[in-house]
């Protein structure tokens, strides 16, 4: 299993940045694939960017960037020039052999 915690999500005001770190501990070996997905309340989640475990990354939003940094087991989302648009509760995921997991959400909130 893998254990995953959020941290970062704050009330920021428009035009200010975040970064997001998600913390993996447990079978991080097993870990393929790491992603960041954010919520609306009463919307679908939806996926904002990932890496593999290769390193192969990609942003769906593209003024977010996504890293990873392996000596600490911690994604990072990268979050410059925040609006109210991008107020979400954002969650990191992984893929595993084994199937995924979630943590449990950092919120974010973009207001002047």
């Amino acid at each position: 299993q893998v254990q995953l915690v959020e941290s970062g999500g704050g009330l920021v005001q428009p035009g200010e940045s975040l970064r997001l770190a998600c913390s993996a501990s447990g079978n991080v070996e097993s870990i393929n694939t790491w992603a960041w997905f954010r919520q609306v309340p009463g919307q679908q989640r939806e996926l904002v960017a990932w890496i593999t475990k290769n390193g192969y990354h990609q942003s769906v939003k593209g003024r977010f960037t996504v890293s990873r940094d392996d000596a600490e087991n911690t994604l990072y989302l990268r979050m410059p020039n925040l609006n109210p648009d991008d107020t979400s509760m954002y969650y990191c995921k992984v893929e595993t052999s084994n199937g995924a997991y979630w943590g449990q959400g950092t919120q974010v909130t973009v207001s002047s």
